[in-house]
């Protein structure tokens, strides 16, 4: 990789997520021409996926490479999640060892981004560690506002916070992402998040649930706190159970009652809908 390379774009991938793979290639090489100074690294454990992704890069003139690796988990252990792990990992460790880049984003490649992406998080984050851009979930209406689908992190985060994952034998896993979150509040890193620009979180080769940028809500902007968080985060990890859904719909709830919120949203057809607030 050249020394002149500044961001690097993280990206973990998998032959059943990459259903708009050409769409999000297309998207990479606007991106880089916007931002030359960046570079796509891919993450994958299928060796003909890693096949193609490299001719397709040759192709289509984008600067990147495909990283392969193996995932490595316990023997009880059966969620996904495992994979995107040992991605993340993958492309976390070349990072620290391979290059000079200042800033890693994690990108997912079931989702389209503002061209401007780079430019946008590279000025949000200044002063703070990490940044994350919102964005709707795939067939749900419920929004990611601290999801590794769009996250930048300094390199000092990189050399700090390592990914893993938890998977309990009653069969309850804890992704990755929420785990990289609670380091972060543990470590003590300054975290911002917000909804920046534009994504578009595609649930199959057409349909897209798009949201924009808006404000953060009050009902986020508690939700969100990092108190809130790691003790949630906190007292899941110790009852082995997911109470998140439940403790977020109580806040909503008591939120809407106070009048500081409105009725909660209606499900949408994918693809519709700006985001505003």
């Amino acid at each position: 990789m050249s020394n002149d390379i500044n961001v690097l774009m993280g990206t973990p991938i998998h032959r059943k997520s990459a259903y708009i793979l050409d769409k999000f290639l297309e998207n990479q090489k606007e991106i880089q021409r916007r931002y030359p100074s960046s570079e796509i690294i891919f993450a994958t454990n299928e060796d003909d996926l890693a096949d193609e992704l490299e001719s397709l890069l040759v192709s289509g003139g984008i600067r990147g490479r495909v990283l392969r690796y193996e995932t490595v988990r316990p023997d009880y252990a059966r969620s996904r999640v495992w994979n995107v792990v040992c991605g993340r990992e993958a492309i976390r460790k070349y990072v620290l060892t391979q290059t000079t880049a200042h800033y890693l984003l994690w990108l997912d490649a079931d989702m389209l981004y503002d061209p401007d992406i780079i430019e946008i998080m590279e000025r949000e984050i200044q002063g703070y560690d990490v940044v994350y851009s919102g964005y709707r979930l795939r067939t749900s209406i419920a929004i990611a506002l601290a999801g590794g689908g769009c996250c930048m992190v300094t390199r000092d985060v990189l050399a700090d916070v390592e990914f893993r994952c938890i998977e309990f034998k009653n069969g309850f896993a804890f992704n990755e992402d929420t785990l990289f979150e609670f380091d972060l509040i543990r470590l003590g890193k300054k975290i911002r998040k917000g909804f920046f620009f534009t994504i578009s979180h595609f649930e199959d080769e057409e349909n897209a649930g798009v949201i924009g940028p808006r404000r953060v809500g009050p009902y986020r902007r508690l939700t969100h706190s990092r108190l809130v968080r790691y003790l949630l985060i906190r007292i899941t990890i110790a009852l082995r159970h997911d109470i998140g859904a439940w403790v977020n719909g109580i806040i909503y709830r008591l939120l809407e009652m106070m009048g500081v919120v409105g009725p909660a949203p209606k499900r949408r057809k994918a693809g519709g809908g700006s985001g505003k607030s």
